[in-house]
């Protein structure tokens, strides 16, 4: 059965052929990106690729869940497993089958600022991979039985998640961050919401989210210009030129310090800490993002890693990342360890945000960082699916085309001091928000 979010099933033999030519990867050098503009007047960015027989399409429509009206929460995320479920005058197994008949991968999903979807196939099967992509835009069908039956599946999901400690704890930060914007509703909604949502509020959404003002393409295969130009105006011609407003009001969260303790009967505490970031556009982000790196993002190489598992063997994980909305920034850092050692895990986070923040950084240590985040992207080229996420993603954060280029660049330029100084700026342990599931000794709330 096919669940939210995942690709429909293909036959064998066409999945073991797709497989085989997305394992290919497209060399760092040959990544150049160029505009097209169609003659409707439909933009993409693209990265031509004709080494394998390949089309990769990438979009996204500004405008996420953060949208969905108010006590309609989750709509956003209920049509993302709706559009692939018919459209036009194929119900939905006709639909699926078609998907599958010709080794087509589509889906979509929703988050908190944007909508969107990809689609891969084979070139010698894109008139029909086109076909079904622009009549799941321009013309779903919603019928009962897909509905009810992705539903159904959204509800269990959401009673999963009702029980799972992570889950718990992240919807309750946001909602104390966020406390009277969107962004502290959840994305998927909750399970009143998503059962009081109509075959109307399906269609609204569609007519007033999807249209050709907030669009954003990319694209990365087998296929020129010119006729890329061509496709899209065939593909997303249909839309309407404009979509409801979807810009939503910027916020600082609500991060002033503060400790909940959520009380389950386990034997691990979920912890979450969390205090204002940076935004995408910020000039000082790319100190930040090396900063990061090297406090809690680098996995075995960062500073609480190295201070609170292997120092002292208190965590299974620990973590920290940035996490720059549209609206609204956050530094969020997580860690899971047993109630008996929650409150030294705690103090020992805290202590490091402080000393990160007053006590610099060796050249060795920014060195080392730079290397990583330098060297290691490259293999973010690793399929055309992840050059078109890439594509989609530079334009939503209005980055410069040649950003593929001049990124490392970015990198390289960050220096000791502007490590200090950003630190100095950021963290703020007297702030943080912390979450706490389970049943921690020795930690308690406060207001």
């Amino acid at each position: 059965m096919k669940t939210i979010q995942l690709f429909c099933v293909h036959t064998l033999f066409f999945a073991a052929s797709l497989l085989l030519i997305l394992s290919i990867t497209l060399p760092a050098q040959a990544v150049t990106a160029q505009q097209v503009t169609s003659p409707g007047g439909i933009k993409a960015w693209f990265v031509a690729d004709h080494t394998n027989p390949i089309l990769t399409v990438k979009f996204t429509f500004r405008g996420g869940a953060a949208l969905d009206p108010a006590g309609k929460e989750g709509l956003s995320n209920l049509v993302s497993g709706l559009l692939d479920e018919g459209a036009g005058d194929l119900k939905s197994t006709a639909f699926q089958q078609t998907l599958e008949d010709f080794a087509i991968r589509l889906s979509f999903s929703a988050g908190r600022d944007e909508f969107g979807g990809s689609m891969k196939t084979l070139v010698r099967n894109q008139d029909m991979a086109f076909k079904l992509l622009r009549l799941s835009l321009s013309n779903p069908r919603f019928d009962t039985e897909p509905v009810e039956r992705i539903r159904s599946q959204i509800l269990v999901g959401l009673k999963q998640k009702s029980e799972d400690p992570h889950s718990i704890a992240s919807q309750t930060l946001f909602k104390t961050l966020y406390p009277t914007h969107a962004y502290g509703r959840p994305t998927d909604g909750t399970i009143g919401s998503v059962e009081g949502l109509k075959a109307s509020d399906l269609r609204t959404f569609v007519h007033q989210r999807l249209a050709k003002d907030n669009l954003i393409i990319g694209v990365v295969g087998d296929i020129s210009a010119e006729e890329l130009g061509k496709r899209l105006d065939a593909t997303f011609g249909l839309l309407p030129a404009k979509a409801a407003p979807w810009k939503v009001k910027k916020i600082d969260p609500i991060s002033k310090g503060q400790t909940i303790i959520i009380d389950r009967d386990i034997p691990q505490s979920s912890i979450l800490v969390a205090e204002k970031g940076l935004m995408r556009e910020d000039p000082d982000f790319y100190a930040a993002y090396v900063l990061n790196h090297m406090f809690g993002g680098g996995s075995f190489t960062s500073r609480l890693y190295a201070e609170i598992r292997e120092k002292r063997g208190l965590v299974y994980s620990v973590s920290t990342g940035l996490y720059p909305f549209d609206n609204s920034a956050l530094i969020l850092g997580s860690a899971g360890t047993a109630n008996k050692r929650a409150h030294e895990t705690l103090s020992v986070i805290k202590a490091e945000w402080d000393k990160m923040a007053t006590g610099g950084v060796s050249q060795k240590e920014l060195d080392d960082a730079k290397t990583y985040l330098t060297g290691s992207f490259p293999l973010r080229f690793s399929s055309s699916g992840r050059i078109a996420s890439m594509l989609v993603g530079m334009q939503s954060a209005e980055l410069p085309i040649d950003y593929l280029q001049t990124r490392n660049s970015l990198i390289e330029a960050v220096t000791k001091d502007d490590i200090k100084r950003v630190a100095k700026k950021l963290l703020k342990s007297e702030n943080l928000v912390t979450i706490v599931v389970g049943r921690p000794d020795g930690i308690k709330s406060t207001n």
